[in-house]
């Protein structure tokens, strides 16, 4: 008995192992994915030498779940991709000063990167290197080297290339979205190169520069503002780059993607979708910008009066690789389907002036849960219903009672042929939504059509006036040679 019983009390505590570690095991993996819908792993392109200048970004990637390796940008391994496969999910380049990389890091395989829908945060530096002559591509309009953003105003004791940036007064994408979050406060520290924006839909900027800044070498410059102004329209080329119209953060988006997947969840790599990040200098991402206060002066009844502020580097840095990584502003397309007006089931063809009824569910990622949620909040998505050209442009309306259910109703155009549910929706900032699906339309039937026509009541009138005048004229004629014969008889 005594024996009996130390066997099952081993084989209960075989099981009770078995369950903690399989418990730990998933409690582990689940707390380990990382806010990103695309994939948990970074590489970051710096010197090891350096990586103590980025601790604090460094490890709040690390905090948000991210699995991030350093590697110097001469190094040979690991490989950025290897059998055509990439094998990190995300790249951040910090080493804007490096004017040398190893082979496999060039502007071809960037561009591979993100054909395969490798996520991009790229920092613009002074010198001339492998980004400055990859940046023209993505539509960016560089200064000439060696001239960092400079700005007078507000009077500081910093340098003027060490420029705070009021982050209220920046523009966003849209209404509804914009890539800094109300968490960054007032400025943030910059200090590089400023860019400006030639006018490619996939492009838009993030953070704008400010209005009384200018791009010039201070270096020849006597010290007084005039003849750095001078001195840097006459570097130029084309004139003074200067004022809020250029940026010092710009994001990018490749067009591929959309369907019923994104990221992990997609099918094919057709419908993956890839961002880039374009800074105008590393030091955004630093841990002395990150810890640098904000020194302004407010104004107060007995005076002026010097208030620090802490800057809001540290939460930018965050904002922006979030939405590089597809933390933010993510969507897919879950479902589509269509039907007739009062009918639920899917038909293969319609017939010209039915009532179609065209649904689509969408859904965003929030990078909070980590898990897929209906999105109603879209206020500007549409169809078209095509054949060449739009015969049907209408809006989604959000329907009442169902996250993430758009719909609308339509009549089908009095035109025969293979025509196209079209969803395109484009919008800075967002995931691109691409869908299409092909239904033929048809004419009705030979027992389709009504009996009588009442637009053709005219003709029909016409037609039985005129066999009734037929009718009316030959009998009165026959009648009449009757008449006539008779007549004759008698005579």
């Amino acid at each position: 008995m005594g024996t009996r019983y130390r066997s099952i009390l081993a084989n209960s505590w075989s099981l009770l192992t078995f369950l903690l570690v399989v418990f730990i095991t998933f409690t582990s993996a689940t707390s380990s994915k990382s806010a990103s819908s695309t994939g948990d792993s970074v590489v970051v392109i710096l010197d090891p030498a350096k990586k103590a200048d980025y601790s604090i970004f460094l490890e709040e990637l690390q905090a948000k779940g991210y699995t991030v390796t350093i590697r110097a940008p001469k190094d040979e391994k690991p490989l950025l991709i290897e059998d055509g496969v990439p094998n990190f999910s995300h790249v951040v380049f910090l080493a804007s000063e490096t004017k040398s990389f190893s082979k496999d890091i060039n502007p071809q395989t960037l561009v591979e990167l993100l054909s395969s829908g490798t996520n991009l945060v790229l920092t613009l530096g002074l010198k001339q290197n492998l980004l400055t002559s990859l940046a023209p591509e993505f539509s960016l309009l560089l200064p000439p080297p060696t001239t960092p953003l400079v700005s007078f105003f507000p009077e500081r004791p910093e340098p003027p290339s060490v420029i705070p940036i009021s982050v209220d007064t920046t523009s966003t994408p849209n209404d509804s979205f914009s890539v800094l979050s109300s968490d960054v406060g007032g400025s943030i520290w910059f200090s590089g190169t400023a860019f400006a924006l030639s006018s490619n839909p996939l492009l838009f900027p993030i953070l704008h520069a400010p209005a009384e800044s200018f791009v010039g070498d201070l270096s020849d410059a006597s010290g007084l503002v005039s003849d750095a102004l001078a001195d840097a329209a006459e570097k130029g080329g084309e004139g003074l780059w200067a004022g809020s119209s250029l940026a010092v953060v710009a994001g990018f988006q490749t067009l591929v993607g959309g369907g019923t997947g994104h990221g992990t969840d997609a099918g094919s790599g057709l419908e993956q979708q890839a961002r880039v990040a374009w800074v105008g200098g590393a030091s955004l991402f630093s841990d002395e910008f990150a810890k640098k206060q904000i020194v302004e002066k407010v104004h107060q009844e007995r005076g002026m009066k010097v208030v620090g502020n802490a800057s809001g580097n540290k939460q930018a840095a965050l904002d922006i690789t979030g939405w590089a990584f597809q933390e933010r502003g993510v969507l897919r397309i879950d479902d589509v389907s269509h039907h007739k007006l009062n009918e639920s089931g899917a038909v293969e063809m319609y017939t010209t002036n039915d009532e179609i009824v065209y649904t689509v569910h969408i859904s965003s990622y929030n990078p909070s849960t980590r898990k897929w949620e209906p999105s109603s909040g879209l206020k500007d998505l549409q169809v078209d219903f095509t054949m060449l050209d739009p015969y049907v442009r209408t809006a989604l309306l959000p329907v009442r009672g169902k996250p993430g259910a758009y719909s609308t109703t339509f009549r089908a155009p009095d035109q025969h042929g293979v025509f196209k549910f079209v969803i395109n929706y484009k919008r800075k900032g967002f995931t691109h939504l691409h869908h299409t699906m092909t239904v033929p339309v048809v004419p009705p039937r030979h027992d389709g059509y009504p009996r009588f026509l009442s637009a053709a009541w005219p003709y029909y009138a016409g037609a039985i006036s005129t066999s009734i005048g037929f009718l009316l004229f030959c009998t009165l004629y026959l009648a009449g040679e009757a008449k006539e014969e008779k007549k004759t008889k008698k005579e």
